[in-house]
């Protein structure tokens, strides 16, 4: 059931720029309203309030809206004409199919001078005889009457008759009153023996279906799903009783009253309420996402449905993974976490996860959002660091760990296959360079070898110099 609360009325004050105060057109039809109230304090400058296909029992809460010009209580509960008097500035007043019986009540519109317009059809008071009559004479400032303008001649017939139309009016009251009072005390035993039903209902539920969403985490896998079979079949027993009961009311005959349209609303709000606690049944049994089997093998998830690339750097010796996350989502959003041997990223709740093919280093990894894009990108180094950038260069096409089994003689007679023909040798002879450099070596170490004997007939010994030591 809905109640006119401050938000409701800024929110429909839109076109005032969510303005209340100096409101002067309201819209608040089919909100399922009860009660008329707060408006005449919070919008005191209003000139047209539409309140139609609403719940409202009562004319209230607005004798302080001076300036209000145009009500409309259509489609409501209404069953008497009241508490009008203060809208000074009323001139058209819609009660359509509501629930007036006592026609007299309309004398409370002698104090709008300004009313010129007056919509009554569909309520019982319509079906009385000499109604139009009586309120052509009642008010006689009214110009338009159930949308048929009213002529001088009618009003001056209706002035003519109207103390036996009036006597006519008041008997057909009284009667009305009567069965009115009625309808109202079979209506509330109705009531009284449906709350009981339903208490009686949901005890027996609570015994029954009482522990089951506290034991079904617990059960092993079969069990689980026959709990979950013998779960569906129930709900389906229910739905199915549901939908005979739905039939059942909408096929039996009603009066149409202010309760019947009450319990018409109660019994949508419960099949409401039943859709809503078995669509959440259906969630608290779905069984959860299993990410990691019981061996410790992680499996490939992607519940958020997005597209992905899972590229292989060899230049840079790491994985990079770039997941098309959506543009706008807020990053709060967006858990990553990144393992030697997967990486799980969480998308508003859904996991994304992907099996890498080899280990890679958690604590070097790094998860970046593109700005454009929106897209989720995450460097995962590898745990091998051997760069492997000049393996396509082998002819053989052996693998590095077949080519160390090979015996070391025969690499070795493949080298020396190689230096055979000096023609095809592109670099300076190593065995001309290595012997010059011997060469050279003796040459250099010889010199300092060399002392001058007596014999040399150039030596010329000078007593005067001293001898080296």
């Amino acid at each position: 059931m809905g109640r006119i609360t401050e938000d409701l009325i800024r929110r429909n004050a839109e076109h005032n720029d969510c303005i209340i105060f100096s409101l002067e057109e309201l819209s608040l039809h089919q909100q399922e309203i009860e009660r008329l109230e707060h408006i005449d304090k919070w919008c005191r400058d209003l000139k047209i309030l539409y309140l139609q296909n609403n719940l409202i029992g009562k004319i209230e809460n607005v004798s302080k809206l001076k300036k209000l010009e145009y009500l409309n209580l259509a489609l409501n509960n209404i069953e008497k004409i009241e508490n009008l008097e203060g809208c000074e500035g009323l001139t058209k007043l819609d009660l359509t199919v509501n629930f007036i019986g006592e026609l007299s009540s309309i004398k409370t519109l002698q104090h709008n001078i300004h009313l010129k317009e007056l919509f009554l059809m569909g309520n019982p008071c319509a079906d009385f005889d000499g109604y139009r009559q009586f309120v052509v004479a009642t008010l006689q400032r009214l110009k338009w009457l159930d949308g048929k303008e009213i002529e001088r001649s009618e009003r001056i017939q209706a002035l003519q008759n109207f103390p036996v139309i009036e006597q006519q009016i008041r008997e057909q009251e009284k009667a009305y009153c009567l069965r009115r009072a009625k309808d109202k005390e079979e209506a509330l035993k109705n009531l009284r023996e449906e709350d009981k039903n339903e208490a009686e209902e949901r005890s027996y539920e609570g015994q029954r279906y009482g522990n089951v969403s506290t034991t079904l985490p617990i059960l092993e896998s079969k069990d689980h799903v026959q709990a979950l079979e013998v779960q569906e079949g129930e709900c389906n027993q229910k739905k199915f009783k549901d939908s005979e009961d739905d039939f059942e009311f909408w096929n039996k005959p009603s009066l149409f009253t202010p309760e019947s349209r009450l319990e018409t609303l109660r019994h949508m709000e419960k099949q409401r309420k039943d859709q809503e606690k078995l669509s959440e049944k259906k969630k608290k049994v779905k069984p959860p996402r299993i990410l990691i089997t019981k061996d410790g093998k992680a499996l490939n998830v992607n519940d958020p449905k997005l597209d992905f690339s899972l590229k292989d750097d060899e230049k840079h010796n790491q994985f990079i993974l770039d997941l098309a996350v959506y543009r706008y989502m807020d990053t709060s959003l967006i858990n990553v976490d990144v393992q030697p041997t997967y990486v799980r990223v969480t998308v508003k709740g859904k996991p994304f996860q992907l099996v890498l093919p080899a280990e890679v280093k958690p604590d070097s990894s790094s998860a970046k959002r593109s700005q454009t894009t929106g897209h989720l990108v995450i460097c995962m180094p590898k745990v091998d660091g051997i760069i492997t950038g000049w393996r396509p260069t082998s002819k053989s096409g052996k693998s590095t760990v077949d080519s160390r089994r090979e015996p070391t003689n025969q690499r070795s007679k493949q080298i020396e296959k190689l230096e055979v023909d000096p023609s095809k040798r592109s670099i300076p002879d190593v065995a001309n360079i290595v012997q010059e450099k011997k060469h050279r070596l003796q040459r250099v170490r010889a010199e300092p070898k060399i002392i001058p004997s007596e014999e040399n007939p150039d030596f010329e010994d000078n007593p005067e110099v001293p001898p080296l030591i």
